[in-house]
């Protein structure tokens, strides 16, 4: 901004040059008795022009600030909470003893992924994660509001390809892991499995402790015959345990009824959160006073075509 009073204190620049050759121009100088003299011709700016170039400096200025257009506040629902769901893909959950809508056998990962998908569905308000777990535990999916893209790879997951076994707790401590970076306090996990823990590096339980400390809740949902026995058995107890200790509750799935009746009871329990946010668009518009820099020179330059400057001489 100070640059123009800056330069009017720097002297203008001048050339010495002789613009006309007159012949015998000292005979002239004699017969008419005068003394030759040096001087320069100076363009006197009218005030009009002096106004048009501080108002084109003025507006490079503020282009060089480069504005912004506030636009009316905009407000967008966001997720409220973040689910995690963890499936059981051990060999047993291919066990057909549940049965489909049309009254066709099913087995268990089939039924769990019809209510899922109902889940999903219905869960507009929350972010959804995936983990699979058998032998060990692993990610599926981030934390998505992609609910499409969170079913395709539900869908894609088969029995046996985490492993034969249960590692239950090793699941609860990837899911603690993941919720470290969620972006809300309603952090909730879902845990869908049909047998016990086989050999997870930490123990369930203790896994569910620490996931308390995280403020995450567990929900264990137990699929399949509660009457099993051996390594498909379903430790209810470990189950109500972890739980217990998260603030949670756990649930038994006998068939496709009660996984639905399940859902509908955790709506209850964890209704849809919805998060409003609130902001204004910005819109740039430093195109604007360039363009009037440019419309104050077109403007300039008409006014200096139609009514050429006055000159004053100045001499030396």
């Amino acid at each position: 901004m100070p640059l123009p009073l800056v330069m009017r204190f720097i002297p203008a620049y001048r050339e010495r040059r002789d613009a006309v050759q007159v012949p015998f121009f000292t005979r002239l100088l004699e017969a008419t008795e005068s003394r030759p003299q040096r001087g320069a011709m100076l363009l006197i700016r009218r005030r009009g022009q002096k106004v048009l170039i501080a108002l084109m400096w003025l507006s490079l200025v503020i282009a060089a600030a480069k504005p912004q257009w506030l636009g009316e506040p905009i407000e967008q629902q966001k997720a409220g909470r973040d689910l995690m769901i963890a499936v059981d893909l051990s060999g047993s959950m291919e066990t057909e003893d549940f049965s489909q809508a049309d009254g066709k056998p099913a087995d268990r990962l089939t039924a769990v992924k019809t209510v899922l998908r109902q889940l999903a569905n219905e869960r507009a308000g929350d972010r959804l994660g995936l983990i699979v777990f058998g032998s060990s535990a692993y990610l599926q999916s981030p934390f998505t509001e992609d609910h499409r893209t969170w079913l395709l790879l539900l869908n894609e997951t088969r029995i046996r390809m985490a492993g034969p076994s249960t590692a239950l707790g090793d699941a609860v401590g990837l899911a603690i892991k993941l919720f470290k970076d969620a972006e809300t306090e309603h952090r909730v996990l879902l845990l869908l499995t049909d047998g016990n823990d086989t050999g997870s590096l930490v123990p369930p339980v203790d896994a569910a402790r620490v996931a308390a400390t995280e403020d995450i809740r567990i929900y264990p949902i137990a699929v399949g015959d509660p009457t099993a026995v051996g390594e498909e058995a379903i430790d209810l107890d470990t189950l109500a345990r972890m739980a217990e200790v998260t603030g949670g509750q756990a649930f038994e799935a006998l068939s496709s009824e009660d996984l639905i009746a399940v859902f509908k009871l955790l709506d209850t329990l964890e209704p849809n959160i919805f998060e409003s946010v609130k902001f204004r668009p910005r819109t740039d518009i430093h195109w604007l006073p360039l363009g009037a820099v440019l419309m104050l020179y077109l403007l300039l330059r008409t006014l200096a075509r139609l009514w050429p400057l006055p000159k004053a001489k100045m001499p030396q």
